[in-house]
């Protein structure tokens, strides 16, 4: 696995965990272990994903506003063989 995919999957990994402790508040809102976790968990991911970004380009195109087509860069995911 690439430093590249390593780094994407850290940022996968943050944002489930984002999901879930945003379902769980919803029944649980008073929560504020999980209030706090969940701002940890979201100012990880925030900085994994600049860190990405510097590197490896917009994850999306919405976050390249200076170039909207800059997120299509190479390779896709099914450019790439099994194993590389």
């Amino acid at each position: 696995m690439t430093d590249r995919d390593i780094l994407m999957r850290k940022i996968a990994t943050y944002d489930f965990a984002i999901v879930e402790l945003n379902l769980y508040l919803d029944t649980h809102p008073k929560d504020l272990d999980a209030h706090r976790k969940l701002e940890d968990y979201e100012s990880k991911s925030l900085e994994l994903r600049e860190c990405y970004e510097e590197k490896y380009g917009p994850i999306v195109f919405r976050n390249s506003p200076d170039n909207r087509m800059k997120w299509i860069k190479n390779p896709w995911p099914w450019d790439l063989c099994e194993g590389d």
